[in-house]
């Protein structure tokens, strides 16, 4: 009877370590290809040192974004660039977008009002309109009193909201008749 035993356990043993194997396998054929071997002869304080891949900052003007003094909205980045003479960047800054976007291309502002209050019933400032979407105007502004919420899904509106500092920025900035670009 201990021979049996003996035999069922070399067994497992033997299906337990196939079984394993082939799950190591797996992980590594799946692990990311900059995850490689540390190569022999290096340190752990070596590859621990390394610096990272650089990576695009995030803060850098859109490709494809235009030229010259104009207003550049990236709908994928919730992101504004206020850019100027010789097309250098003079501002950028973070937007809270409402439900109802503009189809990227260029635009001009049309009209600005100094307060008044948003679709969402809340009062705001410094807006700077320049599309028409479905019926809905799309502009920039900024809540009176500092909120950059997002909006109520259930309502259609054009509000994109920045803070009270960049509404200023964009109220000098983005007069009547001023070019605004929409990308992805």
């Amino acid at each position: 009877m201990a021979r049996s035993s003996t035999g069922f356990v070399t067994a497992l043993t033997a299906g337990s370590l196939v079984v394993v194997g082939f799950l190591a396998y797996q992980a590594s054929a799946s692990a990311p290809a900059d995850l490689a071997e540390k190569k022999e002869g290096s340190s752990p304080s070596a590859s621990a040192s390394k610096t990272p891949k650089k990576k695009t900052d995030p803060k850098a003007l859109p490709a494809g974004s235009g030229k010259g003094e104009r207003v550049v909205y990236a709908l994928g980045e919730d992101r504004v660039w206020l850019v100027g003479a010789g097309n250098k960047t003079e501002s950028t800054f973070r937007v809270t977008p409402g439900t109802v976007d503009p189809a990227p291309g260029s635009y001009a502002v049309t009209s600005r009002s100094g307060s008044v209050t948003g679709t969402d019933g809340v009062p705001i400032e410094h807006v700077v309109r320049f599309a028409t979407t479905n019926g809905v105007a799309v502009g920039f502004s900024a809540a009176v009193n500092g909120s950059t919420a997002a909006p109520d899904p259930g309502k259609q509106t054009g509000g994109i909201r920045e803070s009270r500092k960049d509404a200023d920025e964009m109220w000098q900035f983005a007069t009547i008749g001023a070019k605004v670009v929409v990308v992805k």
